[in-house]
C-alpha cells in the first residue's frame, strides 16, 4: 500500500494519520478538508471559547513537531464530492481527484436545521468553530435574550455558558425530559433541575412550531401558543452524518456509513470512522456513536484491518462522553435501554454528586457520575473488562 486518502479534516481524521504512521505506513496520506484551516478541536466550543477563555489558536490538534512527524498532504478548504471505490478515487469540487489504495471515511455529523430558519438573522447552530465564533460575536452584543431549541449535551452546555455571561436563557425540549432516552428518568431529571438550580428556564413537553421575527428573530413559538422571546436562538437539535457526497458510490448507507466490527465497508479497501461510522455486528444489530472517544479511539482499529488487508480487530470499546454544565461534570459510559434501571451507588442525587449503575438482568450494562470522577473511572473499568478489547 502506497497511498491512503482520508476524507474529513477532524479529530477522527487527524487520528487516522496519527494511527498510519504510528502503524508503519511511510507512504503519502492526504487528508481532505472542507474548512480552510487545519483540524481543531470542538468540544471547547460551546464551554470555553464561547465564554472567551480560549481562543482558536488553543484549539488546533497539532503543532509543527506534528505536522513534521506525520507529512500529511492538506487538501483543505475544498469538499468531497464523491467517491469511486473501485478505483478508490475521491473526487473534489474544485473538479481535482485523489487516487489511492484506502480510502477512510470521515466527514463527520452535520448539526440539524429546522425547518424556515434560514435566512433569519439571530439563529445559529454550533458544529464549527465559524458557527462558535458568529454566536460569541452576538452573545457579546448588548444582553440579548437567548433561546436554546433542544436540551441535548451540547444544548445544555450552551445554555451553561450563556448563563455564565449573564444572559436570560430559556431551554426548549420536546421530550418530556431532556436526556431520559439516555439517562434514565432518574438521572435525566438531575441534569434537567441543573437548569432551575442556575436560574435558566427549562420548558418541556412542548415542540416548536416556528421563529418569529421579520429578517432577525424575536422569538421561538411553542406548539401550545407559548411564545419564548429571544434575540438570540441555538438549535441544539441533534446532528445528521455526512454521507450524502457518497450518493452513487456503492457503500451501503444507513443513517451513516454501514461498516463492519473493524470499521471497513463492504468494499475491503474503503473503512469508516467517527460520527460517520455505523457499526453492524454478527447478528445485525448497528450502532452509531458520536461521541470525542470514539473518534480518537476507531481509527487506530481501522488503519490496522487497511493495512492487513482483512478484518482482524474489531473495535469493542464501551461508548463514553463526558457533558460540563453549570460547574458540573457528567459523565456515562455504557448503552442504556428501556426498563434499564439506575442505582445509585455512591453519593447522593439530591445533592448532584454521585455515582451510579445501570442492571439489566441482573448484569451491570452501564455507568454514569455526576461530579464523582474517580468512582466513575472504576466502574467504567468495570465495563470495558466485560467487553472484547479493541
Amino acid at each position: 500500500m502506497r497511498a491512503v486518502a482520508v476524507v474529513g479534516a477532524s479529530l477522527a481524521g487527524v487520528a487516522t494519520a496519527r494511527a498510519l504512521r504510528a502503524q508503519g505506513f511511510e507512504g503519502r496520506v492526504s487528508v481532505v478538508g472542507d474548512e480552510a484551516r487545519t483540524p481543531y478541536d470542538r468540544p471547547p466550543l460551546s464551554k470555553d471559547f464561547l465564554l472567551g477563555k480560549t481562543e482558536a489558536a488553543d484549539l488546533a490538534l497539532l503543532d509543527s513537531d506534528d505536522e513534521a512527524e506525520l507529512a500529511i498532504d492538506w487538501r483543505l478548504g475544498t469538499r468531497a464530492v464523491g467517491l469511486h471505490p473501485s478505483r478508490r478515487a475521491v473526487a473534489l469540487a474544485d473538479g481535482g481527484e485523489i487516487t489511492a489504495d484506502a480510502v477512510v471515511v470521515a466527514t463527520g455529523a452535520a448539526p440539524n436545521r429546522l425547518p424556515r430558519t434560514a435566512g433569519l438573522a439571530g439563529v445559529h447552530v454550533l458544529r464549527s468553530l465559524e458557527d462558535a465564533a458568529a454566536l460569541r460575536l452576538e452573545l457579546a452584543a448588548g444582553s440579548p435574550r437567548v433561546a436554546v431549541i433542544g436540551g441535548s449535551f451540547i444544548g445544555a452546555e450552551i445554555a451553561s455558558s450563556c448563563r455564565a455571561l449573564g444572559l436570560e436563557t430559556t431551554v426548549v425540549e420536546a421530550a418530556e425530559a431532556p436526556l431520559a432516552g439516555v439517562l434514565g428518568t432518574e438521572v435525566a431529571r438531575a441534569c434537567a433541575e441543573l437548569h432551575g438550580d442556575n436560574g435558566v428556564r427549562l420548558l418541556c413537553g412542548v415542540p416548536v412550531s416556528g421563529l418569529r421575527g421579520e429578517g432577525r428573530v424575536t422569538g421561538v413559538e411553542l406548539a401550545d401558543g407559548t411564545l419564548v422571546p429571544a434575540e438570540v436562538v441555538v438549535m441544539g437539535v441533534g446532528a445528521r452524518p455526512n454521507t450524502g457526497w457518497l450518493a452513487g458510490s456503492g457503500l451501503e448507507l444507513d443513517d451513516g456509513v454501514v461498516c463492519d466490527d473493524g470499521l471497513i465497508t463492504a468494499f475491503g479497501s474503503v473503512a469508516a470512522v467517527g460520527d460517520v461510522a455505523r457499526l453492524r455486528g454478527p447478528q445485525g444489530a448497528s450502532a452509531r456513536a458520536e461521541h470525542w472517544t470514539s473518534a480518537s479511539e476507531q481509527p487506530a482499529v481501522a488503519v490496522a484491518n487497511l493495512l492487513a488487508g482483512a478484518t482482524l480487530h474489531e473495535y469493542r470499546r464501551t461508548p463514553y462522553f463526558w457533558s460540563d454544565q453549570y460547574g458540573v461534570r457528567l459523565q456515562f459510559a455504557g448503552r442504556t435501554r428501556p426498563g434499564d434501571e439506575a442505582r445509585v451507588v455512591e453519593g447522593s442525587i439530591a445533592e448532584r454528586s454521585f455515582a451510579a449503575v445501570y442492571e439489566r438482568d441482573g448484569a451491570v450494562v452501564a455507568a454514569a457520575a455526576m461530579n464523582r470522577p474517580r468512582p466513575f473511572t472504576r466502574l467504567r473499568r468495570g465495563l470495558s473488562r466485560a467487553a472484547v478489547p479493541a
